[in-house]
């Protein structure tokens, strides 16, 4: 029975991988160009004026912001488009009665939505290099941020896919929700210059301890505590994975 499930889950996660491969013009690049143009306007053009941040330059510092910020996007478009491609398409009901468990089907979806984000974060952070030089400060702290976020932006999009009754609503979350609260997250300053209730307002943003703990791995500077940023990540995976098992598992929006 295992067998069976693994080949299940193994023939998802490929299916999804090779989906966003074979339109990489599409998938892969539009998210490098972005992030360049994030480099050469905010980087070198405006982060001279700026100044250091946090004993850093501020192109040094947006950097991980800028590489968290595609990992968001991509993994939740990733899985939103490709799970509502599948419902428009009636595919989906193929999975809903095939012999695996849910759990099969959403971490085919996430795996597809993981590998993919991971790969634009790291052609993303090639790019910086030509910038700015790398700073690690904790492999391990950069490596978990980026899984769990990626994972957790996956089930994101998996949901969106759930409820999305045409290809607008795929799009509405993405421009009207996610992106504000990704500007407005830390990419581009620091929590800590603002003032105390602006302060307090951010921390209500989630993305913010998500961008926090990432810049952390890199720089060793950080506007949450670390351990809190991990805490709200593993809350935030467990609330959407139980939330995606049980509308998968009783086909809310899903069988017609």
């Amino acid at each position: 029975m295992f067998n069976l499930y693994f080949t299940a889950l193994k023939s998802l996660a490929v299916k999804e991988t090779n989906r966003y491969l074979r339109i990489w013009v599409q998938t892969l690049v539009p998210p490098v160009i972005t992030t360049s143009l994030y480099f050469v306007i905010f980087g070198n053009l405006i982060g001279g004026r700026i100044g250091d941040m946090a004993g850093f330059s501020y192109m040094e510092f947006i950097v991980p912001g800028l590489i968290m910020m595609s990992v968001i996007t991509s993994s939740y478009s990733n899985v939103a488009s490709s799970f509502f491609s599948q419902k428009f398409q009636k595919n989906i009901e193929e999975l809903l009665i095939a012999p695996v468990p849910t759990h099969v089907i959403i971490w085919g979806f996430v795996l597809g939505g993981l590998g993919r984000s991971i790969l634009v974060g790291t052609l993303v952070t090639i790019v910086s290099l030509l910038f700015v030089p790398l700073h690690v400060y904790s492999w391990v702290i950069i490596i978990v941020t980026l899984l769990m976020t990626a994972i957790l932006f996956s089930l994101a999009g998996l949901l969106n896919g759930i409820f999305a009754q045409s290809f607008d609503d795929v799009s509405i979350v993405p421009t009207f929700v996610l992106q504000p609260l990704t500007y407005l997250g830390g990419v581009f300053y620091a929590i800590s210059m603002l003032p105390p209730i602006w302060q307090a307002v951010s921390k209500i943003n989630p993305i913010v301890y998500m961008i926090s703990g990432f810049r952390y791995g890199f720089l060793g500077t950080i506007d949450v505590p670390i351990a809190l940023s991990m805490i709200i990540l593993i809350l935030f995976i467990v609330v959407l994975y139980t939330v995606c098992w049980h509308l998968i598992d009783r086909g809310r929006g899903l069988r017609s």
